[in-house]
Parts: C-alpha cells; sequence; structure tokens
C-alpha cells in the first residue's frame, strides 16, 4: 500500500514511517518544515519527502491511505480537501500502529507523565542484550537502541511509548488506548496537557481507561511511591506489580548512591537480591526508569520469575539524546541539554545534578514551550524547582500571541520571586536577547569555581543552544 503520512518530520511520526517501510509499504509524507534529523534518517531510507502541505499535489500522488498526525488541525487545506472530497481514506498514527503493527503483537506499552521515551529506550535495550529481538517505537532519539523504530521479530514482544496524549484532531482518545497493551507500565501520574485535560482527575480517568483494556494474563507494572497512581485503586482483572523505592514494592531500589562519576543502586525483586547496577545516567529518578524497564522486560521473558533477567548491560546503557545530555565539558565547565518541560522534571533533574557536579555553580535556563509551560497553569511549580538553581535565565514564552496576558506565563513575575529567595534570576523578550545575557554573564569561564549550564526545553529553544556551546569552545 502506498501510505502518506502527513506531519511526517515528527518524531513518533517518522519512526512510524520507517516501520511502516521496513513492512513493505510505499511510504511518503509532507512536512511544513522538513527539517533534521528526521528528515535524513527519512530520507536515508528512500522515503519521498514533500514540504508543505498542497491538496492538488496530494491527488496526483494517489496514496492508498493518508495518516494525519495530531499536530494537524481544521484549516489544513489537505485536511479539508480529504474531508470535502472523501477521495482518501484516513486514519490517525495511533490506529495505523494498532491496524498494521501491533494488532498481534505482545505489546509492552510505557507509559507516564516524566521518563517514557527512557523507559521505553531501556525495555528495548535490555531484551535485545538478553538476545531477543523485540520491535520497538520510540519516541525520541536514543542512543541505545541505536535506532528509534524496528519491526524485530513477531514472535517477540513490541515496546511503544504510550503517550496519553490525544490521537488527532478528530480521536481525542489518548494515543495509548488504541495500543493493545499485554503490560502497561505506568511510571508516574501528574498534572500537565493543559490543553487536553481539565484537571488531575481528568488525567487519572485516561490511564484508568488504559489499565481497563489490559487482558487478564497481563501486566499492569505501576511507580509504587505514586500516590496518584495507587488512586487508580485495585485492578482485580489482571496482575499488579509494584515498583519503587517504598519497602512494599515488588521490584525495590535500595542504596542509591550518585557522585561526579555516575550512580549505583541495587534491584530486590520480593525481598531478593536481583542485581546491583552500576551507571552513567543522572538521578533516582532514571533508576526508576531502569527499575521499571527490568521489570517490564523480565515479566516479558519470564512471568513468573522477572529477576532472570540480567542487569549488567545497564552499565553501558548510553541513554537518549535530549535527556540530560552533556553537549560539553571539561573540569570547569559543563554546558547539559534537556527535555525537561514540567515542574517535577526540572526540580529532579536539577537535584541530581547537585550530586552529580558537587561544588558548582548550577545555571538553569528555562524555555516556557510546551501547551502547559507557556501557560500559568504549573507556574508555581516551575518557580518551585528553579529556586534549586543558583541561578535562572527565563526565555520567553512560546506563541506568546495566542494566549491572553492573564493566562501566560509571565518570566517576569517568575524572576522577580526567585530574586526575593537569593537566586539570582534573569529573562528576556526574546531568545536572542537571553542568549545575549548568557554569553555575557557566564563566559569568559571563570576558574574561580566550575559552572553547569543546562538548558531545559521540548522545542529548538530557536537554536540558542548550539549557538551557545559554540561560544562556550571559544570563551
Amino acid at each position: 500500500m502506498k501510505i502518506y503520512f502527513m506531519g511526517i518530520c515528527g518524531t513518533a511520526m517518522g519512526n512510524a514511517a520507517l516501520l511502516a517501510r521496513a513492512a513493505g509499504h510505499e511510504v511518503l509524507g509532507a512536512d511544513s518544515n522538513v527539517y533534521p534529523p528526521m528528515s535524513t534518517v527519512l530520507a536515508d531510507a528512500g522515503i519521498t519527502l514533500h514540504e508543505g502541505y498542497d491538496p492538488v499535489r496530494l491527488k496526483s500522488l494517489a496514496p492508498g491511505l493518508v495518516v494525519i498526525g495530531n499536530a494537524m488541525s481544521r484549516g489544513n487545506p489537505e485536511v479539508e480537501w480529504l474531508l470535502d472530497t472523501r477521495a482518501i481514506p484516513v486514519t490517525s498514527l495511533p490506529a495505523l500502529l494498532h491496524d498494521f503493527v501491533l494488532r498481534d503483537r505482545r505489546n509492552l506499552v510505557i507509559c507516564g507523565t516524566h521518563g517514557k521515551t527512557t523507559t521505553t529506550a531501556l525495555t528495548a535495550y535490555l531484551l535485545r542484550a538478553a538476545g531477543r529481538d523485540p520491535g520497538f517505537l520510540i519516541g525520541g532519539v536514543p542512543l541505545d537502541p541505536p535506532v528509534g523504530s524496528h519491526l524485530g521479530a513477531t514472535a517477540d514482544s513490541f515496546v511503544i511509548e504510550g503517550d496519553e496524549y490525544d490521537s488527532a484532531f478528530f480521536d481525542k482518545r489518548s494515543k495509548f488506548i488504541h495500543y493493545a497493551p499485554h503490560i502497561a507500565a505506568l511510571n508516574n501520574l501528574e498534572f500537565d496537557h493543559a490543553d487536553i485535560f481539565r484537571d488531575l482527575v481528568d488525567v487519572q480517568r485516561t490511564f484508568s481507561h488504559l489499565v481497563r483494556i489490559v487482558p487478564r494474563k497481563g501486566f499492569v507494572v505501576l511507580n509504587g511511591d505514586d500516590a496518584n497512581l495507587r488512586a487508580l485503586g485495585a485492578m482485580p482483572w489482571t496482575s499488579v506489580v509494584r515498583v519503587g523505592l517504598e519497602e512494599a514494592n515488588d521490584t525495590r531500589i535500595v542504596d542509591f548512591a550518585e557522585g561526579p562519576d555516575g550512580a549505583q543502586f541495587k534491584l530486590l525483586w520480593r525481598g531478593q537480591p536481583w542485581g546491583t547496577v552500576t551507571w552513567p545516567q543522572t538521578g533516582v529518578f532514571n533508576a526508576r526508569n531502569a527499575a521499571m524497564a527490568a521489570t517490564v522486560a523480565g515479566l516479558a521473558l519470564c512471568p513468573m520469575n522477572p529477576a532472570q533477567l540480567p542487569l549488567a548491560a545497564l552499565a553501558q546503557f548510553r541513554g537518549v539524546k535530549r535527556r540530560q545530555e552533556v553537549l560539553l565539558r571539561d573540569e570547569a565547565f559543563t554546558v547539559i541539554e534537556d527535555f525537561g518541560h514540567h515542574p517535577t522534571a526540572l526540580a529532579e533533574t536539577l537535584h541530581a545534578f547537585r550530586a552529580r557536579f558537587p561544588g558548582a555553580r548550577l545555571t538553569a535556563v528555562f524555555e516556557p514551550r510546551s501547551n502547559t509551560a507557556r501557560t500559568k497553569a504549573l507556574q508555581t511549580g516551575f518557580l518551585r524547582a528553579l529556586s534549586q538553581a543558583d541561578e535562572v535565565y527565563l526565555g520567553a514564552v512560546n506563541r506568546p500571541d495566542k494566549l491572553g496576558v492573564e493566562e501566560r506565563f509571565d518570566p517576569e513575575a517568575v524572576a522577580q520571586q526567585l530574586e526575593t529567595q537569593g537566586v539570582e534570576a534573569h529573562f528576556a523578550a526574546t531568545n536572542a536577547a537571553l542568549l545575549d545575557q548568557l554569553v555575557a554573564h557566564t563566559l569568559p569561564r571563570s576558574a574561580a569555581r566550575p559552572r553547569v549550564v543546562a538548558f531545559f526545553t521540548n522545542g529548538s529553544f530557536d537554536g540558542i543552544i548550539s549557538r551557545y556551546v559554540a561560544a562556550a569552545k571559544v570563551g
């Protein structure tokens, strides 16, 4: 079949297109901006890319199916032509994945407000290290495994990142509802996506829908330390396995320690030693990601005793790009990029950096970019999280014209409140102006005290991160 992807350069859409290509379909697509890295990966796979949206061109291409990404909306010229003519069948990305990939597989669906991408990559990585050939779809750019998508052997599991965001403009269900989980991993649950969900209860509602479709012979693996997940209640229709730090958990993380060279912790399975992990990843949150992934992979291979899964491969796990990714490091200066866009993610990462970089001056640079971060919905939480830094630089609110002043994240107010707490804070009307401030205040480097500069954004930050790194190398 010839399949046309609208919004093909998004990470999830691009990786799904690669899966469709690997399955033998003819694949092509379009995006408003054809941009790397996904454009390069797609082109290398022989997939034709078109810039912009043109219904005349779409008609001439005559695909058998159009996949409409959830970034598409009414008003898009190709969407309007498809609805007017009904000339070509349409579907959402999650529905395509279900119908073409997941329907006949044992699916390991990795969900949660934080850590989905890393935990999905870890699960696939551990299964591969155990000699299996799982399929997987990762919503990011992993270093391990070395690709973001793979069909794998049909006899093996399929590991997929389960996003709670909606499926398409015509299907407001969470994506993960389509993914037919055999094992559903619930890493954590907090209020996010204020453009989709009304409140925390609304988020819990969609997670409760997910766990209700886990079969009797499957598993729900959840963070047993998370009160918001515990509030989902009993799940008598399937088996529940709990993971975390607290004593009541089935898989338990103990003896966690972190320093400049990395972190170490032990895992117990129902009170008995499973293994010791020494690895370069940062923070307790990544230890929990590893424990969740090991439990899911272990249950997929040995449902009666997941602790038979070896843990040694975790020592070589290199992580995912843009997740605490070190861009520049020497004895006096470190620059890190992180995908953090929720207060909890920022708080846990900054806390971990204190242990990883003892004595360093910690500079946090935050772009309020996501549909929730750019509103006031979580502003108080961001203030608390950023107060853990020594100094803070607040970027421009993304697409401010789409929000009223009363609902828009207020960098100036946050900076003023941080100053009252003893945190040096700066803000700028544009990200280009923020870069000028950063360069002026943090470069040239000072040998008096090591500095760590951590950029937090779920987008491009208007390209200032790479420009800052280039300036730092010179300075």
